[in-house]
């Protein structure tokens, strides 16, 4: 089956290694690899709007740029042998907020995953995940985000931790993506439960019976911490294990919250070496 992967770029250092990451972890699957560039000729959002229409001499010369910045792409995406049989690359360059131009192509091209690196150009080092990946991450929620690092290492995961407090029934749908990674990189899931009582309720018992059904396909691990918050326990448990990538469930206004400010974020970001696999909840 073929696979419809979008890579939003900037041209940024980040953002190549995350189309590096992505060429890597899909590398013997075919794919049609959408590298999309948003360009704009104005900072000011409000200016963009006003003075930005199509044949205009400043959206003509972003839009020529923009276009050149994609072809410089290709031409070394083709000079690094990454042109291979089954990878097929697309260049789409459009007008328009980051945002809502991934939606507009996830939602046209019916895209499977993004890859995306944390920072663009104007990163700041005083945050983990830049604005743009923040917003994808909790408003693109009809498709799974993977985002990459700026020290990310380039090698397929191995290990993907999965935390939950078993509290909530997932559906396997919703852990497609999670599974079909899994395979594809010859990876082992390693479900994390962060405990605060000694022993799991009723209902716990039972969600965490469903995943256990639902990863019967591939090498999984249950494990358990206790005496530590959330974000810690989290942080601690993939830096002892050398573990190579985390996934979530993005359960909307209940997991993430105000995903600019919550702890847990922060502190995982911390570890800047791995890269975050975001999926969503089918309730919203």
């Amino acid at each position: 089956m073929k696979r419809k992967i979008l890579l939003p770029t900037d041209f940024s250092k980040n953002a190549w290694q995350a189309i590096s990451y992505a060429l890597k972890i899909y590398k013997n699957e075919t794919c049609d690899f959408y590298i999309l560039n948003v360009f704009s000729g104005a900072s000011n959002l409000m200016e963009n709007l006003m003075f930005m229409e199509p044949e205009s001499e400043l959206y003509e010369t972003a839009k020529l740029e923009s276009e050149n910045g994609l072809a410089k792409i290709l031409d070394k995406l083709t000079l690094k042998d990454y042109h291979k049989s089954k990878h097929h690359f697309k260049p789409v360059s459009i007008h328009n907020t980051v945002v809502e131009a991934i939606k507009t192509t996830v939602d046209e091209k019916d895209i499977d995953m993004i890859v995306m690196g944390t920072k663009g150009k104007t990163r700041s080092r005083a945050k983990v995940f830049g604005s743009i990946a923040v917003e994808v991450m909790e408003k693109i929620r009809n498709c799974p985000v993977i985002v990459v690092p700026e020290l990310a290492e380039h090698f397929l995961p191995k290990e993907i931790v999965f935390p939950t407090g078993f509290k909530t029934p997932f559906k396997k749908r919703e852990l497609n993506h999670l599974i079909n990674l899994t395979k594809s990189c010859g990876a082992t899931i390693r479900v994390l439960h962060i405990s605060t009582k000694d022993t799991l309720s009723k209902k716990q018992t039972g969600n965490k019976a469903l995943l256990q059904e639902y990863f019967k396909d591939v090498p999984y691990t249950f494990h358990t911490l206790s005496k530590m918050d959330i974000p810690t326990a989290i942080k601690c448990f993939v830096e002892s294990r050398d573990s190579n990538m985390i996934a979530f469930i993005n359960k909307k206004h209940a997991f993430f919250g105000s995903i600019l400010t919550h702890p847990l974020v922060k502190t995982i970001g911390s570890n800047s070496r791995v890269p975050i696999l975001v999926m969503h909840d089918w309730k919203n």
